[in-house]
């Protein structure tokens, strides 16, 4: 029987325990690893490109500290596909994944009923059901794929669409009031956005999902008005 590992860079693993699991791993026998990752963490910079491929450098660490302990779980997975290349190892970065299960920043802001926004700022952003990401990872499995992937939905809206059709409403707020108003609130712990994600609300973080769908066949199932549906339900 086959040996198959799952795990998460969004889970909160820390580089020490990503990489004592990565070199259990390569101890243990496992033939097939799929290391779930984030499509943010490239970064929500001034001049990114639309669509974005898996070349493209994970910079979000340059303006968002935070989150510079999942870049490095990421850049920990890619080394490793590369020093054992005889386990199957996927690294799947997806876009931004909503669905009555999730409870991520970006489906918490958009479960709120008033959504602070940038003024004068409205990116691009993607979309993708919990159950299609399922799917995906049973099909890198299924294909024993080998590499780095995103993971892509069936399209993109405007911030402000995503926020009135999951039911709230954008609240725009001039960018110098915005950050220190975070700032202090993520500070003392009532709010779990910190400043480096005002850029989300900036600037889009588009992927290219091509690489993924040519390996796999890869459809999404779920629509962008059915991925908003299940998180007002």
């Amino acid at each position: 029987m086959e040996k198959v590992l799952i795990t998460g860079v969004a889970g909160g693993l820390g580089r020490l325990l990503a990489r004592r699991l990565l070199d259990h791993c390569a101890h243990y026998g496992v033939q097939k690893l799929v290391v779930f990752s984030s499509g943010t963490l490239y970064g929500a910079l001034h001049d990114n490109p639309f669509y974005m491929d898996e070349d493209r450098a994970l910079e979000a660490s340059r303006a968002y500290p935070e989150i510079r302990d999942l870049v490095e779980v990421d850049a920990l997975a890619n080394t490793f596909l590369w020093r054992y290349p005889h386990i199957s190892t996927c690294v799947l970065r997806p876009v931004n994944v909503l669905g009555h299960y999730v409870r991520s920043m970006i489906s918490e802001y958009l479960r709120l009923d008033r959504q602070p926004t940038v003024l004068g700022f409205d990116p691009l952003m993607q979309f993708i059901h919990e159950q299609d990401v399922v799917e995906a990872i049973a099909l890198a499995l299924e294909h024993g794929l080998q590499g780095v992937f995103n993971l892509v939905g069936p399209g993109q809206v405007p911030i402000h669409t995503a926020i009135r059709e999951t039911g709230g409403r954008a609240i725009p707020l001039p960018e110098f009031l915005f950050r220190p108003l975070i700032r202090q609130l993520f500070a003392r712990g009532l709010v779990p956005w910190p400043e480096g994600a005002i850029d989300f609300l900036k600037f889009p973080v588009t992927l290219s999902g091509k690489r993924f769908v040519e390996a796999t066949n890869f459809r999404p199932l779920f629509g962008l008005e059915e991925i908003f549906q299940s998180l007002r339900d």
